[in-house]
């Protein structure tokens, strides 16, 4: 039997030195892959309404035809009834915006250096980061723990009164405080490590919170929207990454988490350097995904088929992203082929199930 399985795993060996694959890159994308997909995948799903019951005002204190009902500054109140949505409106003017920025950002590159503007984002981003990390541990932290535990912890009110009038108003359970410091450790880490020795595990902990985040609290507001803001960002993407430097040279200019990263390399060396994937490149598709998990949810639909759909179609435009630029050897717009890839799952699965029409029709919003 030993000598079975010997003979099998040379003729594998010799098998896969015939085929030359270069089997380190090809686990670098695959890791890049999984951190995007996870992204996602945690987003979409935070993204959904949280409709949990008020806790109960003892009887006492009840008063009036607030009796009996809950604190209304209870954090654990459905968050979702005050969040705003993206429109049509604001998705045609996406990508005008996003060009603006990214000719400002060029022209500071090209004439004023990189030095000061990496280092005054890098402080934003720092900053922006601990509020980040905080939210995405709080929410985890939260869903490993359940609500029934979570609600069981002590909660805590800080207020801000002028007279009888209630200026501020945060409330909070405990593990949310407890958190706060571990929040402190992955932007500290990188703001005061050196800029060629900073950890990739730290910029990866926060463009994981940051792609969470973003693609929790982006909300689109119909499909129709998020066709409108992945055809215009194809776009854009097709145009500042064939038709100018620009695009290019911003991006390997500016040191922000604002990307994924995964060394090339099958034990996670540093010597190949490292495949790299921004933000926008799931940010963007993620919150497509994420409408169509708000919407098989509202209809109660059994095993989601707009969800696993719009994740299928965009594993699908990331692979292909990779696999052209690596036979090419050159930067790729990704939303080239990530943006037909989630639109057409939509279309797809909409006739599919013959729900095309209802599905475009639909609005997402708090009910």
């Amino acid at each position: 039997m030993a000598q079975v399985a010997g003979e099998v795993a040379a003729a594998a060996r010799r098998l896969l030195q015939e085929l030359d694959v270069d089997w380190d890159l090809l686990a670098s994308y695959t890791g890049l892959l999984g951190l995007a997909v996870l992204s996602i995948y945690v987003g979409a799903h935070a993204s959904l309404p949280r409709r949990s019951k008020r806790d109960p005002v003892p009887e006492d204190k009840g008063k009036g035809k607030d009796k009996g009902k809950g604190d209304p500054n209870d954090e654990d109140e459905d968050e979702d009834e005050d969040t705003e949505r993206m429109s049509a409106e604001d998705a045609w003017l996406f990508p005008i915006v996003g060009s603006v920025v990214l000719v400002v950002l060029y022209l500071i590159v090209q004439h004023l250096g990189e030095k000061w503007i990496n280092r005054l984002l890098g402080w934003y981003f720092a900053i922006t980061g601990v509020g980040s990390v905080w939210n995405s541990l709080v929410l985890l932290t939260r869903h490993l723990a359940g609500e029934t535990r979570w609600k069981g912890f002590d909660r805590l009110r800080v207020r801000v009164t002028k007279g009888s009038h209630v200026i501020v108003s945060v409330a909070t359970r405990t593990p949310t405080m407890v958190l706060l410091p571990l929040a402190l450790v992955p932007s500290g880490l990188y703001t005061f490590s050196a800029a060629g020795r900073r950890s990739v595990l730290v910029t990866d902990v926060l463009g994981l919170s940051f792609a969470h985040n973003a693609v929790a609290l982006l909300k689109l507001d119909s499909f129709r929207t998020g066709a409108i803001l992945l055809a215009g960002l194809f776009v854009y993407d097709v145009w500042w990454v064939f038709g100018t430097e620009v695009m290019v040279k911003v991006a390997t200019t500016l040191d922000v988490p604002i990307k994924l990263l995964w060394p090339k390399s099958a034990v996670f060396g540093s010597g190949r350097g490292y495949t790299m994937l921004g933000l926008g490149e799931v940010v963007i598709p993620g919150t497509f995904v994420a409408l169509a998990l708000r919407y098989d949810a509202e209809g109660k639909r059994g095993g989601k088929p707009f969800f696993w759909a719009a994740m299928v179609g965009y594993i699908v435009g990331l692979i292909t992203t990779m696999g052209v630029m690596h036979a090419f050897g050159a930067a790729q717009p990704a939303l080239l082929y990530l943006s037909p890839a989630c639109i057409g799952s939509f279309v797809g699965t909409g006739l599919a199930r013959g729900e095309l029409c209802s599905a475009w029709r639909w609005k997402d919003g708090p009910e």
